[in-house]
């Protein structure tokens, strides 16, 4: 059997070059087609669905809907809530209480000096006022510590990580006709 990539592995915590070439091309246009996607990585339709459905039942690929910017739809200010609850009634119930706040994008549990860290967004400081007193009105919170992002300096990415698993270059190399793919949005 001979791939075009030059790698290919049964280990399910690993992806090979062609699935990077896969989620690169997806991600830098997301509604490229199955046959076109086929037609630019040099391999099978076949191929390339067989390859998109393992990736999707693997959890690898998760989704295939758009990146929205909360700041387009108003809500510039983007911030981080550390909060404390009590230890009585555990994470699930406070975290369910949470995800009702629509402008609670994420809630983790932690380590350290809180128990959960939530990402949040706001249309204002006034708003975020509001945010955070409806979060810390939620049943099992018991204080909270906010820090206010000025600037993403490093925005939300994943292709460096899909680079490094693949065992493909960190910063894609302008003139590698084996990966096309890897050439046409190398910021991400």
């Amino acid at each position: 059997m001979v791939f075009l990539y030059g790698m290919t592995t049964n280990d399910p915590g690993r992806i090979d070059r062609l699935d990077a070439a896969l989620i690169e091309l997806l991600a830098a246009e997301p509604r490229v087609g199955v046959l076109e996607a086929s037609r630019r990585l040099g391999v099978a339709r076949g191929t390339v669905q067989a390859r998109l459905d393992r990736l999707t039942e693997r959890g690898v690929i998760t989704g295939y809907g758009p990146e929205v910017d909360p700041a387009a739809l108003g809500y510039e200010v983007t911030s981080f809530v550390t909060i404390e609850i009590r230890q009585a009634g555990g994470h699930d119930p406070v975290a369910e209480r949470l995800a009702a706040i629509p402008e609670v994008l994420e809630v983790h549990t932690i380590t350290g000096a809180g128990d959960m860290l939530c990402r949040v967004v706001a249309r204002s400081n006034a708003d975020l006022q509001r945010v955070i007193d409806a979060i810390v009105s939620a049943d099992g919170v018991v204080r909270s510590s906010t820090l206010i992002s000025l600037a993403a300096q490093v925005p939300y990415r994943v292709l460096p990580l899909v680079r490094a698993a693949a065992g493909t270059p960190a910063t894609p190399a302008p003139s590698a006709p084996q990966d096309p793919v890897l050439r046409h949005r190398p910021g991400r």
